[in-house]
């Protein structure tokens, strides 16, 4: 029986860097149910989010060098990462005739949760601390991280300035890392 170890953030990231296939694992188990929930939420199909999460993390090992600490968290690098991924994979030529294919076919479309998937998918917990920042704080972090809209896409949503919304998405981060530091 194998025992589960926990590792801090920065005992990960070096782990990683040596290509720790253990270290690799946990990552895997605890933070794939969060990025598969983005990648959902984006795609709205559970096979194609299984396949670029399979990505996203093929991607991981290959390119965790790029990882720069410095510049922000590991999990702000993995979202980021995998929401990239996510927005590349619609805007190919090959998934668009793919999508194409299917709407002629009339095919089925998967059913989704109802809403509960970003629920499912939040095992870090930070649904829960949404609730300690600004109501349009956590509007943006809902629209950007659960709902998977660019900043562009946030302000025609919203009705915001492009460059408002940049600014108070920041500041949202900012507050909710302070919040988070603490917990």
């Amino acid at each position: 029986m194998q025992s589960t170890k926990k590792y801090s953030e920065e005992e990960l990231v070096f782990l990683l860097r040596q290509k720790d296939q253990q270290a690799f694992s946990y990552l895997y188990d605890n933070y794939a149910p969060a990025l598969n929930g983005i990648i959902f939420r984006m795609v709205e199909d559970t096979g194609l989010a299984e396949d670029i999460l399979q990505d996203t993390f093929v991607k991981i090992w290959n390119n965790f060098s790029s990882y720069d600490s410095s510049k922000g968290r590991l999990f702000t690098w993995l979202l980021n990462l995998t929401k990239n991924i996510t927005i590349d994979t619609l805007r190919s030529k090959g998934y668009k005739k793919q999508s194409k294919i299917s709407a002629d076919e009339n095919s089925v479309s998967n059913l989704s949760d109802n809403g509960n998937s970003a629920e499912k998918f939040d095992t870090i917990g930070l649904r829960n601390q949404l609730s300690n920042l600004k109501p349009e704080q956590q509007t943006l972090i809902e629209l950007a991280y659960f709902n998977g809209f660019t900043q562009d896409e946030i302000a025609k949503e919203t009705g915001i300035p492009l460059g408002t919304v940049k600014t108070r998405l920041r500041s949202a981060i900012i507050e909710l890392r302070k919040i988070l530091q603490y917990t």
